[in-house]
């Protein structure tokens, strides 16, 4: 099990670790696990199921894990204060809907666990699509397309990352046990020249500031969607 508890720990997933032990999942046997026998196991939220099915699928059969600890991979570099640019850029702002009413609802510790699950949800759907998530805010997130990492079709995968992520609620909600909420999500999505760079805030509040009316115009969407 030492490989499996590595495995977890470098997903940051190690709160799994005594139940994949319980029920005796060896890495020979990852690769037959799917969404419901990961709930038989003990994994409840979505997002957690998604990321170890994902990560079961990008290894190598026979690829067991190194007993060494992984290291994290590095975090897209930030340009430094004074070398912000104009570029094109595609922003997406992604909403929990009702996240007031759930507040009031639900129990603090599941509406953090509903939470966690929508953002990972999200950040899943985004990166497939090499979306930089520039902060999270609360229930929601800000997301640049074409900033660090450029591609000629920038906005179409902003498109197809909102997609996936109104998507990703139906998978959210079809667990009906998790949570009794319904959950939905509103997306903005714009494109325009913006000046982007100029390094803001300090530590985990770092991010890249974004400026000009491109990102207004995504948070303007973003609240008019249905």
């Amino acid at each position: 099990m030492a490989g499996i508890e590595q495995w977890l720990t470098s997903l940051g997933l190690d709160e799994y670790v005594d139940d994949f032990a319980e029920h005796a999942v060896e890495w020979d046997t990852l690769p037959e696990l799917d969404h419901e026998l990961l709930k038989e196991i003990g994994v409840k939220p979505v997002g957690h199921r998604v990321a170890i099915l994902k990560a079961i699928r990008a290894l190598s059969v026979g690829d067991e894990p190194s007993s060494a600890p992984q290291q994290p991979s590095p975090a897209p570099t930030l340009a430094p204060a004074g070398e912000a640019e104009r570029r094109q850029l595609t922003v997406m702002f992604c909403d929990l809907v009702g996240s007031t009413a759930l507040s009031t609802e639900l129990d603090p510790e599941d509406l953090r666990e509903l939470i966690a699950s929508f953002q990972n949800a999200c950040r899943i759907a985004i990166e497939q699509y090499d979306g930089f998530i520039a902060r999270y805010m609360g229930d929601g997130m800000l997301v640049y397309f074409g900033y660090p990492q450029a591609h000629e079709d920038d906005a179409e995968r902003a498109v197809r990352a909102g997609l996936a992520v109104v998507d990703a609620m139906a998978d959210l909600n079809a667990d009906t046990g998790e949570h009794p909420a319904t959950l939905s999500v509103r997306v903005g999505v714009a494109t325009g020249p913006v000046v982007v760079g100029d390094i803001v805030g300090d530590g985990a509040a770092e991010e890249a500031a974004v400026v000009g009316e491109t990102p207004n115009l995504a948070a303007r969407l973003q609240t008019l969607a249905e």
